[in-house]
């Protein structure tokens, strides 16, 4: 029975769009090492600091403004496809696009402002690698939208590739060209105006891909508004995208705010090849949310237990074969990136044993948002990042750098065990590698 199920089209679909999506993730993964290797060993430890510090609060910030939409869209886009709410579906996207470039905007203005009346104390490179920060906020935000629009609309490989492939890839052939081809000064302001002007490259292609695959049938119709509906689901999900994005900074803000910024570039690389690992875990989410998300509606919880069950074993097959690699490897790898850079090598193989726990477990996060029990997945998640904060703030005064990869792996462990225990008493659904068939053994 389990095997038939197994065997089955939800499941056969997600092993097909995955493979595709993990090539993509794999390209995409190559390119952002390929860049920071390229900018590591350009600018120096002490500028790459700065342009991790600072590359880190964007992020957290434009989760914050994409207002959760780059994951409700997710959920609203493909169930009004199929009722032909076309006014609906409409309405969702321009609301999105629109309160987000709003709240962004708004970030740009308050964050300039800060830095140049308040944070009078900041070097000159800090506080002009800010200031160009900054305007990624809304740029990362509307991306975002637009490629979880794509993403809805059927186009896996057309959401990918702006933000995935597009962004890094151009940010490598300018600090590539800048530096060895006309041989200019790079430092942390360049690279992140560098950042930039990539970021804004996909942002336009992903406007072209969401032009091109939307339904025609939006086309002749008026928007219709369901705010306060979509505001009710987008605040878990905006607390939730923000929360995971500081979970996974901590130790970056914390090390960059206590003024040790040429650490907190050595653990952001380590943190960032670490997450290698995790590759296989966002592959198979990117086509798993909308068949979750279909199966419970439908109540077939067999299948669904057969999707968790399987797509974990696939992320942690994954997952261990890179983190082998990455742990034997760590010396030499992160001496490529030039000297200094080899302190991070304990805390690269720390961070690699919490993401191969966190591949055994599965997608989680996915299945609760999914199943209607987002609230809760926000407050576990909000819950673990002030954790995660507090235990950073200790264990780095104790071991350093390494102290922040002690505590960011304790918390991703007992974070997923948290929500494996709630998946278990309120879905009824066996959490990841655990839910797999066991054969009987022969007499």
């Amino acid at each position: 029975m389990r095997e038939g199920v197994l065997a089955s089209t939800p499941v056969k679909s997600v092993a097909l769009g995955s493979a595709t999506a993990f090539g993509i993730h794999i390209v995409g993964a190559g390119l952002t090492y390929c860049s920071q290797l390229v900018i590591a060993r350009i600018i120096g430890a002490d500028s790459f600091g700065i342009y991790a510090y600072v590359l880190a609060w964007m992020a957290v910030l434009a989760y914050f403004c994409a207002l959760g939409f780059d994951v409700a869209l997710l959920r609203y886009v493909p169930a009004y496809r199929a009722e032909q709410g076309w006014g609906l579906l409409k309405g969702v996207i321009q609301y999105a696009e629109r309160r987000a470039a709003a709240v962004g905007i708004l970030v740009v203005s308050v964050g300039m402002s800060v830095v140049l009346l308040v944070a009078t104390g900041m070097s000159p490179a800090l506080r002009n690698t800010f200031l160009i920060g900054f305007l990624l906020v809304p740029v990362w935000a509307l991306l975002w939208i637009r490629s979880a629009a794509v993403r809805a609309f059927g186009g896996v490989a057309a959401a990918l590739v702006p933000d995935r492939m597009v962004r890094d890839g151009l940010l490598v052939g300018f600090v590539a060209v800048a530096s060895f081809g006309l041989g200019q000064t790079i430092d942390a302001p360049w690279v992140m105006t560098a950042t930039l002007v990539s970021s804004f490259t996909g942002l336009c292609l992903a406007s072209l891909a969401a032009r091109r695959l939307r339904p025609r049938a939006i086309d002749g119709v008026s928007a219709k508004y369901a705010a306060r509906i979509w505001r009710q689901t987008a605040l878990p999900l905006v607390i939730i995208a923000a929360a995971e994005t500081l979970l996974n900074r901590t130790g970056v803000l914390l090390l960059g705010w206590s003024g040790h910024t040429t650490d907190a570039g050595i653990y952001g690389l380590a943190f960032n090849m670490a997450f290698l690992a995790a590759l296989p875990r966002a592959a198979v989410n990117t086509l798993f949310a909308p068949t979750i998300s279909d199966l419970f509606a439908r109540g077939d919880r067999t299948t669904l237990q057969a999707l968790v069950s399987q797509s974990a074993s696939w992320t942690l097959c994954g997952a261990a074969c890179i983190a082998l690699v990455l742990s034997v490897l760590a010396g030499s790898l992160l001496s490529w990136f030039g000297h200094g850079y080899e302190a991070g090598v304990p805390a690269l193989r720390i961070l690699l044993l919490g993401q191969v726990f966190a591949a055994s477990a599965g997608s989680q996060l996915q299945v609760m948002t999914m199943t209607g029990h987002e609230r809760s997945a926000a407050v576990l998640l909000a819950a673990f990042t002030v954790v995660n904060a507090g235990l950073s703030a200790l264990l780095i005064n104790l071991f350093g750098l390494t102290g922040a990869a002690i505590a960011a792996t304790a918390t991703l462990i007992v974070w997923n065990v948290a929500m494996a225990l709630f998946i278990r008493r309120h879905l009824q659904l066996l959490p990841g590698v655990l839910g797999l068939p066991r054969r009987r053994a022969r007499v």
